[in-house]
């Protein structure tokens, strides 16, 4: 469906060819396997994906968003835990910015190309079902609990 037009084949190769003109795809970074994970991804599928499912928190002062952050780190992130969608949801309706705050961050499925700089960067190489550090983009201070990738 969109899988033609997205130009980019030279960084991430997962659908190119199993194995033809990709051979360094999986033997450089661990080569587990035969160098994909799910579906055609590379092992860690970050940075091969084309869509994303993401939830944010936008805050336009970093001491906002660091006090929303916080809350994630007590909870969860400092214990190693994964945050419950629903949980980083209730920071989102309390703490974001946004309109998407209401919705509880959630930015649903969006394509590579879409967001805008620092946020696409840091929303593609989210591990699935972690959040990512607070950043800065031209918008304030966000962070990013990233749901679900797919190509």
């Amino acid at each position: 469906m969109g899988k033609d037009s997205k130009p980019k084949d030279a960084k991430g190769k997962g659908k190119q060819a199993a194995g033809s003109s990709g051979g360094d795809d999986g033997g450089g970074k661990g080569g587990k396997g035969k160098g994909k994970g799910k579906g055609g991804k590379s092992a860690d599928g970050l940075g091969t994906c084309t869509y994303v499912k993401a939830k944010h928190v936008l805050c336009e002062k970093q001491g906002k968003i660091n006090e929303a952050y916080k809350k994630l780190q007590d909870g969860w992130l400092n214990n190693g835990d994964k945050v419950p969608p629903a949980e980083f949801a209730k920071v989102a309706q309390e703490y974001s910015e946004c309109p998407s705050g209401k919705k509880g961050g959630d930015l649903g499925w969006f394509p590579r190309g879409k967001m805008a700089g620092p946020f696409q960067e840091v929303a593609f190489n989210t591990p699935e079902g972690t959040v990512s550090a607070p950043f800065k983009s031209t918008h304030g201070y966000h962070f990013i609990l990233c749901e679900v990738r797919k190509n």
